[in-house]
This record gives C-alpha cells, sequence and structure tokens, in this order.
C-alpha cells in the first residue's frame, strides 16, 4: 500500500512539472534616434541588442549555462531598418491620433547584496508599468548628480502591454551617505524620487544577554531556598 501511495504522488509531481508554461518573448521597436532588440524568458532578459557598442550583449548570471544567439545583433541591425521605414508611414497616417500614455506604476531602490561598509555593492533602480519606454533615470549621492559608474538596461515588456527598466549604480557604502534615483517619464508631470540612505545594520545591546541571564539565574535561586525553608519547617513539625 505504502509503494502504491507513493507512485502515486511522484506521478503526480511529473504531471504537476509536465504542465508548467514559460513565456519566451521577443520585442523589436525603434524610435526616430534609437532602435530596440530584446529577448526575455518568464521575465527576465536573456539577451539585447546594443546598437551604440554594435552588439549583443547577454546578462545572464554567471552560474547558468551561457546561451548566445549566433547573428541576433546582424539580425536586430536589419529589423531596426525596416522598423524606422515603417515608423515613417505611420507617423504621417498616425499624426492626429493621441499617444496612450501610462505613468511608472512602481519605483522601487535597493541594493544587490547585504551592506557591509567599505565593500563593493550594487543600487538597483527598478521601475515598471509605464508605457510607452523608454524611462529616464538619474542618480545622485549626498544631493550631488552621479555621472559615473550607473548603466540602464534596455525596457522589457510585461504582460499587460507595459514595460520595466532596471537601473544600476556601483557604490561603495559608507555610513551617512544618501543617494537617490529618479525617474522621468512622458506620463509623469514631474520625477519620480527614491531615498536609500546608508544606515548602520541594527545591532542588539550587548547587556541585555548577561542581564537576562543573571536575572533567571538569582530567581531560580531564590526558588531554591524558599523550597528548602518550606521543607524544613515542615520536617521540625512532624518531628
Amino acid at each position: 500500500m505504502k509503494m502504491k501511495e507513493l507512485l502515486l504522488f511522484l506521478s503526480c509531481v511529473l504531471c504537476v512539472s509536465a504542465d508548467v508554461l514559460h513565456e519566451d518573448i521577443k520585442i523589436a521597436g525603434c524610435s526616430d534616434s534609437d532602435g530596440e532588440d530584446v529577448y526575455t524568458l518568464d521575465g527576465e532578459e536573456l539577451a539585447y541588442a546594443d546598437f551604440n557598442k554594435q552588439e549583443e550583449i547577454y546578462p545572464q548570471p554567471p552560474f547558468v549555462d551561457p546561451m548566445t544567439y549566433p547573428g541576433a545583433y546582424e539580425q536586430a541591425v536589419g529589423q531596426l531598418q525596416i522598423c524606422k521605414q515603417n515608423l515613417k508611414v505611420d507617423q504621417h497616417d498616425f499624426r492626429d491620433i493621441p499617444l496612450e500614455r501610462d505613468a511608472p506604476s512602481a519605483v522601487m531602490i535597493y541594493t544587490r547584496d547585504e551592506v557591509e561598509f567599505g565593500e563593493e555593492n550594487t543600487l538597483i533602480c527598478h521601475v515598471t508599468g509605464f508605457y510607452p519606454a523608454p524611462v529616464n533615470v538619474s542618480w545622485t549621492k549626498n544631493e550631488q548628480k552621479v555621472t559615473e559608474g550607473s548603466t540602464i538596461n534596455v525596457p522589457y515588456p510585461n504582460k499587460d502591454g507595459t514595460f520595466t527598466q532596471i537601473s544600476r549604480l556601483q557604490f561603495t557604502p559608507q555610513l551617512g551617505d544618501v543617494y537617490s534615483c529618479t525617474v522621468k517619464h512622458l506620463a509623469l508631470t514631474q520625477p519620480l524620487t527614491k531615498i536609500y540612505d546608508v544606515q548602520a545594520p541594527p545591532q542588539s545591546d550587548p547587556g541585555v544577554g548577561p542581564s537576562v541571564f543573571c536575572g533567571v539565574g538569582l530567581t531560580v535561586g531564590l526558588l531554591g531556598v524558599a523550597a528548602g525553608t518550606f521543607f524544613l519547617i515542615k520536617g521540625n513539625e512532624c518531628s
């Protein structure tokens, strides 16, 4: 009976695993001055064309097997030219139709790794829920604009048709430093700013632990004295 139950359980696990769906999305787009060509899997970037560096970028973590698309950048360049030609036609035919605009629904700022003072880390500004792409992200440190050490990925699509974009800033945390990322978008009447304040990690009072143990020991000792006194009196009464 136990063997049958085990086999049934394993069968269910295999069935569930077989029913898992993954979303593999490619998006190609352009503007008058820029273009985009990106592959995503389950909302994570696999590869994108960097038209400034003139190469295909693979922003994959080092612990996965590397994945490449031979000829992907050359294909992206060809699609970009076609896109720009179609854009000219669309701009002429739809010039009187107002553009749809959605402001970012969420802006978050956080560190990639646990903060250790003096150890290099990465600040991440995560922007999602906006349309059209892209957004503009700028960084400050102690109210001074940061011009080096920041990057931003190409926008990638969400399930609802909006976009997500992530900017990263390399920094070395020092106590008291204040960082900010500011997001600008066509649908925003004013920029959105998120603040990251470098603070000391919470530490427990070193005197609390010994005080607690001393208090417990004193209480147990007093209870022992009281119990001994009680039995001593009862013994005398019996005699």
